[in-house]
């Protein structure tokens, strides 16, 4: 449900106040709830079992402490935990809070900027590569992104929709959703346009209480030429410097910093669905004036684990399940390589299973053998390296396998007694192809729509 425009206008000004986060303006995007106190506010959103509240309270700083604590007391009440996802220096070590060490993020002086390019020729280049193949940048008019029906509102949305539709992952929720819609009088957007046509933008939002600018969307179209995301980022440095901002930040590389071995683990193994170590890589080539840490914070009778939990189901919009059935199928690199790897002892099954029980001649047996066997190893060669073609061949041939054993199943299988265990083995010789075009079916039009 979203709050009546009255409580967001409230929102509002205690954020010009109180606004002091990188991550603050977002409260006022979609799917946030609000905890009032006095002079004093907490944005969240309800997992169901959780609190999860984005940021510090929008509250004085010497009050941050008791509103945090006041707002925990009420989320218990409400048979909830609470936690502060994207916390900052000055919460850290607040009173009857802990606090987990989650990534930094990176500052900039927007003064210092046109030193930066005069210092780092890589960046000059990529800008130059931009504006040789004909991108320019221009800001857009806030009615015309409030305006669902202007051309730049609609180019926006059709951007997002296929940028997102690109991804190993499904759109996720809380801190990371992208919306530059709300509140359009105060942000800025930014659109990168080649020919016309819409090929990136930047989102940025204000830091009142700091007068600063987070960079928090930027979004670029398969198709747009390298340097595009350079140029937008040099429009919104320039756009800063011109408006006396005194920092920059693209917010929280994840797990980067000195995070624990858990979570270095968690990026190390995570990264064929999340580039963490690229995106740290992209922000570092930038040459921020400086790094600054972040934090997950959570009442100090909590575990690390259980915040870390509550979190990540914050970001995938309440259920970790559905989200990660949703991942599954959208066919990640990872999912792909998982697919190849789980033919290896199903092949083996197929190779020594008494044939005379199972297939109705030997050289059928022996078919499906150097079926499966021929379908590992392209698919192998597929999460190596994506080619339209074997994708396309690929999702015929597990098609086709999902059709043949269905048949055979129904045709074959099916007469004669059969265990508990053998109709167990029929149910996943079906249900494997069957999940397998699925993925491969998602995996294909998604890379398809990457290399458009």
């Amino acid at each position: 449900m979203t709050p009546a425009p009255d409580v967001r206008e409230r929102v509002l000004s205690l954020l010009r106040r109180f606004g002091w986060n990188s991550t603050s303006f977002q409260v006022l995007e979609p799917g946030f709830s609000y905890w009032f106190s006095d002079d004093a506010c907490v944005a969240y959103v309800d997992t169901g079992r959780a609190w999860v509240a984005a940021g510090v309270p929008l509250a004085h700083e010497s009050e941050l402490g008791g509103v945090a604590r006041a707002f925990v007391a009420s989320a218990r009440e409400n048979g909830r935990r609470a936690l502060f996802f994207a916390t900052e220096g000055r919460f850290h070590g607040a009173r009857g809070f802990d606090s987990l060490l989650i990534g930094e993020q990176p500052l900039w002086d927007p003064r210092d900027w046109s030193k930066t390019l005069e210092t780092v020729p890589s960046l000059r280049e990529q800008l130059r590569r931009a504006r040789a193949k004909g991108v320019t940048v221009r800001r857009a008019a806030a009615e015309a992104v409030a305006d669902p029906a202007s051309p730049d509102r609609k180019g926006l949305e059709k951007l997002i929709e296929r940028w997102t539709g690109t991804k190993p992952m499904p759109p996720m929720g809380f801190l990371v959703r992208v919306y530059p819609f709300s509140f359009p009088e105060e942000r800025r957007v930014f659109l990168a346009e080649r020919a016309g046509t819409l090929v990136g933008f930047a989102g940025v939002v204000p830091i009142y209480a700091r007068n600063g600018r987070f960079v928090e969307d930027l979004v670029r179209s398969p198709a747009a030429p390298n340097g595009t995301v350079e140029l937008l980022i040099d429009a919104a440095m320039r756009d800063a410097q011109a408006e006396g901002a005194d920092y920059v930040t693209l917010g929280l590389a994840p797990l980067a910093g000195g995070v624990s071995f858990g979570l270095r683990l968690a990026g190390r193994y995570g990264s064929s669905l999340y580039d963490f170590a690229g995106l740290h890589a992209f922000k570092a080539k930038l040459r921020p004036r400086a790094w600054v840490p972040v934090y997950l914070s959570y009442p100090s009778e909590r575990t690390s684990h259980g915040a870390i939990y509550d979190s990540l189901t914050a970001f995938a919009r309440g259920g970790i399940l559905r989200f990660g059935v949703e991942t599954l199928l959208r066919g990640p690199v990872v999912v792909v390589r998982l697919l190849a790897l789980l033919l290896v002892p199903w092949t083996l099954l197929l190779a020594t299973a008494n044939g005379e029980r199972w297939f109705p001649a030997p050289w059928v047996q022996w078919f499906w053998v150097t079926f499966d066997a021929a379908v590992c190893i392209a698919l192998l060669a597929l999460s190596v390296r994506f080619r339209p073609w074997l994708a396309t061949l690929l999702l015929v041939l597990v098609t086709g396998d999902a059709i043949a054993t269905l048949v055979e199943a129904a045709t074959l299988n099916a007469l004669g007694e059969r265990t508990l265990g053998e109709l167990g083995v029929v149910f996943v010789a079906i249900l494997g192809p069957v999940l397998a075009s699925v993925v491969l079916f998602n995996a294909r039009r998604r890379m398809l729509r990457a290399e458009d």
